[in-house]
């Protein structure tokens, strides 16, 4: 039977989304607020963003230091994330009220949250105006992670950081892997690293060679930035 679709309105409704803790400011006067607007941008050299209302608190801390850091909060700090989304910290140290440890960042003046099992530390390149929101463009510095999610060879797993995830107004915990890049190719090498080897490929001809690269166009190019509805970037 075929599923009916039903057409809505345009929206933010890209998920799930990582609801990051960002540390704006310097050690000693830092604040943290909760941005789910992030994401990558570049691999080569690394590159990501964040998104802040100007209204905010965090917002002229920001054009101001010219850094932050993404920490991505595990499933345990749930409650700590909302609430430094909600809360200002014109009124409230953020760090004190929810128990969160600072860490001396080493490229960056904002600090890391010990609590958090990756973080991402990052200077702003430009700022652009983006209808509700001003996207802050920044190169990745370094990166930290703790070594609770490193194996004995130095590899990360995500699914020992147990990261939170947030979709339109909910948080989520992420579910079981299901598969490595490449398993869905008739690569060997590949295959066997994924621990549904032995299937078939969902596709016969998979395509060889490098793809062929458009140039964007009008038609093509990215809509405009949705208007978010909770207040998590304070």
């Amino acid at each position: 039977m075929k599923k009916e679709r039903k057409s809505l309105a345009p929206g933010t409704l890209l998920a799930p989304i990582p609801p990051a803790m960002v540390t704006v400011g310097d050690f000693e006067n830092a604040n943290v607020l909760t941005v789910a607007w992030t994401g990558i941008l570049a691999t080569q050299p690394p590159k990501t963003y964040v998104s802040v209302r100007p209204s905010r608190h965090s917002y002229g801390m920001l054009v101001e230091g010219g850094e932050f850091v993404i920490n991505l909060p595990p499933v345990s700090l749930a409650r700590e994330v909302d609430f430094v989304g909600i809360y200002t910290g014109k009124k409230v140290d953020k760090f004190e009220k929810c128990h969160l440890t600072k860490k001396k960042s080493e490229k960056v003046a904002p600090p890391t949250i010990a609590e958090c099992p990756i973080a991402l530390e990052c200077r702003v390149s430009e700022v652009i105006p983006m209808g509700s929101h001003d996207v802050f463009f920044a190169d990745i510095l370094s990166v930290s992670c703790s070594e609770e999610i490193l194996d004995s060879d130095g590899k990360m797993h995500f699914e020992r950081a147990d990261l939170l995830a947030y979709a339109h107004g909910e948080y989520y915990s992420l579910g079981e892997r299901v598969g490595r890049f490449g398993f869905s190719t008739d690569n060997p090498a590949k295959k066997a690293a994924s621990k549904d080897e032995g299937k078939k490929p969902f596709y016969e001809n998979a395509p060889k060679g490098k793809s062929a690269r458009k140039k964007p166009t009008s038609k093509n190019k990215g809509a405009p930035h949705g208007r978010r509805k909770r207040g998590d970037d304070k």
